[in-house]
């Protein structure tokens, strides 16, 4: 008897504890309903045109539980498509979402109307992974994506920068046809990996840049729905906290060592006249040239800020994306002997065999240019 009533008591407080916070999600669900409700517009008559919309949205969700299931999201939207028009909208949670399955449409948007459609939601990935929507790739419409991307243009993706940075390059290349005479006791080669590894051969953190890959892709609930972030479902939000801490400690050291590095050569260069372009070694050297601590562009985030997200998101759009195509590339040319065969006969005739292809020849390499476009 002693015993039963502390127990008692334990069980009581508990099922109080439940009550409370089933209410207080309760009482969140219904009032984010509401407010989704009102903030939905009213229907007028006067309307010329109606964007149509498929049936069977639920409440909070919207549309979300359609694009579920073993069919990719391409296959199913495609065939809303079908049903619906080359143009129809989507409720994902509290955010519409306008499909265009038209190219006509779709050049609409992106030239005619491109600044209407330029912005973009604050979602998980930016936040956690992106330096707080630092990253330009993931950074909100206005000034300062503006002044960061023509920075990116004009000074880090520039023809002249990327002459520059042609040995770096040839160098990645040469290891790379290195490494497989290395690995001919295989009979088997990875070619994936081992293209990924030429176009991105930082070991040090390769696993997390992988990572950080993988969840720039997967849906977060939180981006669809802001209030259950607390619940951070899957897991996702804790694993992007911990890939970017990764992440974010090896480019703060590259950071660090190429401010050093720079402040040697900046002696150097005050002492035997060395030209700016030997003190720029790579694409971090040129930000730290280009943006100054009390630049207008910095607007809420701080220089180191800007440049370590501008690395990574370079990093992680110039690497997946290359390794990818060069592999589709030559596998489409594997199952295509005929094609392949005109590829080595346009090599034959513009480089030969008696030296390695350069990227001066790629003027000549029209054929070789088109499966890499068409790929």
């Amino acid at each position: 008897m002693e015993n039963l009533i502390p127990f008692l008591l334990q069980t009581l407080a508990l099922a109080t504890l439940g009550l409370m916070l089933l209410y207080a999600s309760f009482k969140t669900i219904i009032q984010q309903y509401i407010e989704l409700f009102k903030s939905k517009p009213r229907r007028s008559n006067t309307n010329k045109f109606h964007v149509p919309e498929p049936s069977g949205a639920l409440p909070i969700i919207g549309h979300l539980h359609l694009l579920g299931g073993q069919d990719p999201v391409a296959l199913l939207l495609g065939a809303m498509s079908d049903k619906y028009g080359p143009i129809y909208s989507l409720r994902l949670g509290q955010h519409r979402a306008l499909v265009v399955s038209s190219w006509e449409l779709v050049k609409e948007c992106f030239t005619t109307n491109d600044r209407l459609f330029a912005n973009r939601p604050s979602i998980a990935v930016g936040k956690y992974m992106g330096y707080d929507n630092a990253a330009f790739a993931v950074s909100p419409y206005g000034e300062y994506w503006r002044d960061v991307r023509k920075m990116a243009t004009l000074q880090l993706l520039s023809s002249h920068r990327l002459e520059a940075l042609r040995h770096v390059r040839s160098a990645e290349v040469d290891s790379f046809i290195k490494g497989l005479y290395i690995d001919l006791s295989n009979v088997l080669l990875p070619l994936s990996e081992q293209l990924e590894q030429l176009t991105f051969s930082l070991n040090r953190f390769k696993k997390a840049i992988k990572e950080a890959l993988y969840l720039s892709g997967v849906f977060v609930w939180s981006d669809a729905i802001p209030w259950v972030e607390w619940l951070d479902i899957h897991g996702h939000v804790s694993s992007m906290k911990r890939v970017f801490k990764e992440i974010d400690m090896v480019l703060r050291k590259w950071l660090e060592e190429h401010r050093q590095a720079r402040s040697v050569d900046e002696n150097n260069k005050n002492v035997y006249q060395i030209s700016n372009d030997d003190v720029e070694r790579d694409l971090m050297d040129v930000m730290l040239s280009s943006i100054e601590e009390d630049d207008a562009m910095l607007s809420c985030y701080s220089r180191d800020t800007v440049i370590k997200a501008t690395a990574l998101i370079l990093l992680l759009t110039g690497t997946e994306s290359t390794a990818v195509t060069l592999t589709w590339a030559i596998c489409l040319l594997v199952n295509n002997p005929s094609v392949m065969k005109s590829a080595q006969e346009e090599l034959d005739t513009h480089v030969g065999r008696d030296r390695w292809v350069q990227e001066s020849d790629l003027n000549n390499l029209k054929f070789l240019r088109a499966i890499v476009k068409e790929t």
